[in-house]
């Protein structure tokens, strides 16, 4: 009996430790202030009340610094830098912290439950089209709201620290930001796809270099159809004109190519993600039908 529940120990001890998922987060930890990279920065949406604005800033985790620097954004803002409405009502709040060139951006929504249309993988597309590099971006709401107030913070933060993004890229990211959830929403494409298709797209433009609109309508086809995803004329339009933009622009996903590949690499897995839950699933319950036969047949 003793060597039975032993092994009965040991089978809960390895299954814990082996099977079921650990909850992983971007790190954050406070280590003194960075003099030469700055201090944190804290934007929160105007529209928060107080108990909101409390909140948010314990999920931002704003304590564990010794010092932010704070900003609010509001609807002018948004008409400011990406030509909004300015009488919105801004939510979405984010806490940014640079980090050194070649660190790359990583970006964590701390509120999935609350932003319900943007993903980090469409904040991270929008964000390199934008400009923005090398920085840690955690993004939170108090409320349900879409998420896209969350590019007008972090674009209000770079301002109000003296770095001054291209207004005509910080405008297309926008346009992006909106084309992808728009297109999710419409065409019933899985989130994840469309930030993958995005990807791809900027990728082969970097590798192509096109000269010409037909070419980038070309470099879309050819990436719409790689993907299995069909659209319908009018957005299929919509993306060739966004990448016209950017192409217009002369925006450099050269410099950005690693990032590119490593965004290529998360979405997949986010892809792959629903095999793996449903796998897993299915091991549990087998794995709890053949502990409680184990357990039966030791009191029998």
């Amino acid at each position: 009996m003793k060597t039975r529940v032993s092994l009965w120990m040991l089978i809960v001890v390895l299954f814990t430790a082996f099977a079921l998922p650990s909850s992983i987060s971007a790190s954050t930890g406070d280590q003194g202030i960075n003099e030469k990279l700055g201090l944190p920065i804290v934007v929160y949406g105007e529209a928060l009340s107080e108990a909101q604005k409390a909140e948010v800033s314990e999920l931002l985790e704003v304590n564990q610094h010794d010092q932010v620097d704070e900003f609010t954004v509001n609807g002018q803002d948004l008409a400011n830098y990406i030509g909004g409405n300015p009488n919105s009502n801004m939510y979405s709040s984010v806490k940014i912290i640079h980090q050194d060139n070649a660190e790359g951006l990583n970006i964590e929504i701390v509120t999935p439950d609350n932003i319900t249309q943007v993903t980090k993988e469409m904040y991270t597309n929008a964000l390199l089209t934008a400009g923005v590099e090398n920085a840690d971006v955690l993004v939170a709401s108090s409320v349900k709201v879409s998420g896209h107030s969350a590019l007008t913070g972090i674009y209000k933060a770079y301002d109000a620290k003296g770095v001054k993004l291209d207004e005509e890229r910080m405008k297309v990211a926008s346009d992006e930001l909106d084309i992808a959830t728009d297109i999710a929403e419409k065409e019933g494409v899985d989130r994840d796809k469309i930030s993958e298709l995005l990807t791809e797209i900027k990728k082969q433009i970097a590798e192509q270099d096109p000269a010409t609109r037909e070419e980038v309508e070309q470099i879309v086809q050819d990436q719409l159809q790689s993907l299995n995803i069909e659209l319908s004329e009018e957005d299929r339009q919509r993306l060739i004109d966004l990448f016209e933009q950017m192409r217009n622009l002369n925006i450099n996903f050269d410099q950005v190519q690693n990032q590119l590949e490593d965004l290529t690499g998360s979405i997949q897995d986010l892809i792959n993600d629903d095999g793996f839950w449903n796998s897993l699933r299915n091991a549990v319950q087998d794995f709890f039908k053949s502990l409680s036969n184990f357990i039966n047949s030791l009191f029998n």
